[in-house]
């Protein structure tokens, strides 16, 4: 369903007036199947979530390219209402300004429907991330880190997409919401049979959720291992990256 093909991406250093560049992606090549959790872990600084931001269209890579059900993700036809992202820092994610309600609606306006239905889809998709109705009123400043990602994540699945990126998605919440949060995934990803994309640095989060799980090191893939079989990867890198992420 998503292709990633030879990806590779490089960003200026050494100052404005410096040619110098820093690849930061490295030919990067994996699939994210239909229905799929796929799981890309690795140490800050690694790529990830570089490589997130061009899965989604908002980059582009500088060789390679990412398709989505055979078109390229650069075209905003391709992505338009069919793949989404929940990102970590929840506080920016919704403009301040707007009520749940106006957050919420925001990707709905690309399918312009009747008002009374966009109400009804939103008082639905309020439901089904765990808060009633009384919210749509609220803004983000009045809501808990929890209750804030809950938006965020009825947002993502306002359009019903096939795919949905989760950058970090829970890191910055207490670990009781954390919890429930996965669970409210699993949930989601069974009744509207998405795939998944889910950037972490957690290992127990990415085991928990993952189908199969990818572990970056340095802008590469350093090996694709399915979860089942976590405890089995074979590169020295993998191993001590694992010991590492579940001891911190």
């Amino acid at each position: 369903m998503l292709i990633v093909e030879g990806v590779e991406k490089a960003y200026k250093a050494g100052g404005l007036f410096s040619r110098k560049k820093q690849k930061i992606l490295k030919n990067i090549s994996f699939e994210c199947k239909s229905g799929e959790c796929l799981g890309i872990i690795g140490e800050s600084g690694s790529g990830k979530s570089t490589l997130g931001r061009l899965l989604i269209g908002i980059e582009q890579p500088d060789i390679g390219r990412v398709l989505f059900e055979g078109g390229n993700v650069n075209n905003r036809v391709t992505r338009c209402g069919r793949i989404s992202a929940v990102f970590q820092n929840y506080t920016s994610s919704i403009n301040p300004f707007f009520t749940v309600k106006q957050a919420i609606m925001e990707p709905l306006k690309v399918k312009k429907k009747p008002k009374i239905e966009i109400e009804n889809k939103i008082d639905y998709l309020l439901y089904q991330v765990g808060l009633d109705s009384s919210y749509k009123e609220k803004y983000p400043h009045e809501l808990s880190g929890g209750q804030v990602q809950r938006v965020c994540i009825a947002r993502a699945i306002a359009t019903e997409p096939k795919c949905i990126l989760l950058d970090e998605a829970i890191s910055s919440l207490d670990v009781s919401v954390q919890v429930q949060i996965l669970e409210l995934l699993k949930e989601l990803k069974e009744i509207y049979n998405m795939s998944y994309i889910f950037i972490t640095h957690d290992i127990q989060a990415a085991s928990y959720i993952c189908d199969r799980i990818i572990i970056f090191k340095d802008g590469k893939i350093e090996e694709t291992v399915e979860t089942s079989d976590l405890k089995n990867v074979q590169s020295k890198y993998a191993r001590n990256l694992l010991k590492k992420l579940i001891t911190f």
